[in-house]
């Protein structure tokens, strides 16, 4: 199934401020692929050549969402997927994998990212 999700921060009330461990996430980035962080964009932390997306869950900071590019080798796609799992046990940390996004870039320099879900 194909949507498109507009990047916007994890559903909260006004007044309260959302804080999501970027450290963590990226010592397991880092750990368990050897690539850094790219970019983090509220709830989205994107990985070093945009290979992989991980996205925080808003109300258990032990999870981690991971999405894909669509460009990504099956077989690549895998075995980062699995060492990255074992990176983030190691931490007491859960990954989840929810798909896969593409990037598209739109008329005036804004990137657009479309989730395809599982």
């Amino acid at each position: 199934m194909n949507k498109t999700n507009t990047i916007r921060p994890a559903s909260s009330p006004a007044n309260d401020i959302e804080f999501f461990n970027l450290e963590k996430a990226r010592f397991i980035i880092k750990d368990g692929s050897g690539l850094d962080i790219a970019y983090a964009y509220e709830d989205l932390v994107f990985s070093e050549h945009g290979i992989f997306i991980f996205q925080f869950d808003a109300k258990r900071s032990n999870i981690f969402y991971c999405w894909f590019n669509t460009d990504c080798i099956e077989n690549d796609r895998i075995s980062l997927l699995n060492s990255l799992i074992k990176s983030a046990i190691l931490n007491k940390t859960e990954i989840i994998y929810k798909g896969k996004f593409e990037m598209v870039q739109k008329d005036d320099e804004q990137i657009s990212v479309n989730f395809i879900e599982i």
